[in-house]
């Protein structure tokens, strides 16, 4: 007995469709922990730096003819910067220390917001933030700023004393929780920080390739009566594509959002 076996043409979108290839060729491979590694300038190193240009280049325009009644450029400007120095800086940390950190939450929310846009941006189409190298950078450099910023206040014992001993906890309950505390505040941090925003932006992003190449599949190459399911797959690309752009700002938003928050907890004078 024979068995016909037929190619299906459609290839489902998978993580190997984030990995992109070098641009201009790659400089050579090597090889670490079983894996084949690929030395070469990649789409998302190259978004990377531009969305570094862009936050100096758009807001040193809009500051760079200040006026007392602002123009449209300055005022969005300006609203941008009161967005981050108020709801992010001032009501996180406090009236009384903010405003220190106000330039760093600043930059650190519109680079990863530009950087997340740049998914919903024709012939960029790629979220920075969908491979997990560049977003465990950024979360690791956030742990170190609020880590410093607690050794600094309150000294090295004595900022770790206040992270891993709560407060009015006392007895040989304190066996459990300072190990748990410790790793909480201190090891796990980091990691679910990073963990959030690049579930979001890797998720989201496939999820636009599944209904846009599911769509253009089930139109070409599919009898005439699937069209209608086709149609459906398009319309829920475009849906999906306009969550996005709200998914995008809200990420941003608490990544920022957590920072602010972790060098609140590292000031305080209890935990």
């Amino acid at each position: 007995m024979s068995r016909l076996i037929t190619e299906d043409p459609f290839v489902p979108p998978g993580p190997g469709d984030f990995n992109l290839p070098p641009i201009g060729g790659d400089f050579g491979t090597f090889h670490l922990f079983g894996q084949e590694w690929v030395l070469g300038v990649t789409k998302p190193m190259l978004q990377i730096v531009l969305a570094g240009i862009l936050v100096f280049v758009v807001f040193y325009l809009a500051s760079r003819k200040r006026a007392m009644v602002p123009g449209k450029f300055q005022y969005v400007g300006e609203q941008g910067y009161g967005f981050v120095r108020n709801s992010l800086g001032r009501d996180i940390i406090g009236s009384h220390d903010f405003q220190r950190f106000v330039p760093y939450l600043f930059a650190l929310f519109f680079f990863v917001l530009f950087n997340n846009f740049m998914a919903s941006i024709p012939f960029l189409q790629f979220p920075t933030f969908s491979r997990s190298g560049m977003v465990y950078s950024l979360a690791i450099m956030s742990w170190v700023v609020y880590n410093l910023v607690g050794i600094r206040k309150h000294g090295f014992a004595g900022y770790f004393k206040l992270q891993s001993v709560p407060s009015g906890v006392g007895g040989p309950i304190l066996l459990l929780l300072i190990p748990l505390e410790f790793m909480s505040n201190i090891l796990v941090r980091p990691v679910t920080l990073a963990l959030r925003l690049f579930a979001n932006m890797f998720a989201g992003h496939l999820l636009l390739i599944l209904f846009a190449l599911g769509g253009e599949y089930i139109l070409v190459h599919q009898p005439l009566g699937y069209a209608p399911v086709g149609i459906l797959a398009w319309l829920m690309f475009i849906a999906v594509a306009i969550l996005e752009v709200l998914i995008q700002f809200l990420q941003a938003y608490v990544f920022v959002l957590l920072n602010a928050m972790y060098i609140q907890g590292a000031l305080a004078d209890e935990h």
